[in-house]
């Protein structure tokens, strides 16, 4: 049966005005060495300027792989959950988010997972690259999990980290590996995540 490999991975680590550092690039790099294995059919893009840049240098290492923006990848909140579900320590995160808001964002989220979290339509297997933002490598792990809405929260991605997931029909997802990090060396390792560097 036909399967669709997503090779969903955070864009490289970006200044505060979200371009691309030199290490953001060779982060970026090092995940095309690694890609350049597989049989990639497509790289997809957030329109986001540390993403796309990512995406390309991914792509450099991917011969004659076409490479395109995708909107429903742009970082963006992609569900508000309800007070009573928001740990007290991000009650705070969520403020400001008024209703409105929060609709477009879980209808981006949800424009996501259909069109990207699904087994191909074809006998062929395909294999996607996401260039994408944590909080929406997160999404794409939640839904896969079948994980309540608000578990997005708190799967942190750290930049050019690795996730596959893999859709095959009638069967549930399946998350082969989350936040790989292992094509990168231990210096360009979990920037992106907050507080101090992880082992």
């Amino acid at each position: 049966m036909a399967t669709r490999h997503l090779y969903v991975a955070r864009h490289g680590e970006a200044d505060a005005l979200g371009t691309l550092t030199a290490t953001g690039r060779r982060q970026a790099a090092l995940l095309g060495e690694r890609l350049a294995r597989v049989p990639v059919t497509a790289v997809w893009h957030s329109p986001l300027p540390r993403a796309v840049v990512s995406a390309h240098e991914v792509a450099r290492h991917l011969l004659g792989v076409a490479v395109a923006p995708a909107d429903e990848l742009v970082d963006h909140v992609p569900h508000v959950p309800a007070p009573a579900d928001v740990p007290r320590a991000l009650v705070g995160f969520f403020d400001g988010f008024d209703t409105a808001e929060a609709a477009a964002g879980r209808r981006t989220a949800d424009a996501l997972a259909q069109r990207f979290a699904a087994a191909p339509a074809g006998a062929d297997d395909v294999h996607e690259v996401l260039v994408t933002h944590a909080y929406q490598v997160a999404w794409l792990v939640r839904h896969a999990l079948d994980a309540p809405d608000a578990r997005w929260i708190g799967l942190e991605s750290a930049n050019a980290a690795l996730t596959v997931l893999e859709y095959r029909p009638d069967l549930p997802p399946t998350l082969v590996t989350f936040n790989d990090q292992s094509h990168l060396p231990p210096g360009l390792r979990w920037t992106g995540f907050p507080g101090d560097p992880r082992v």
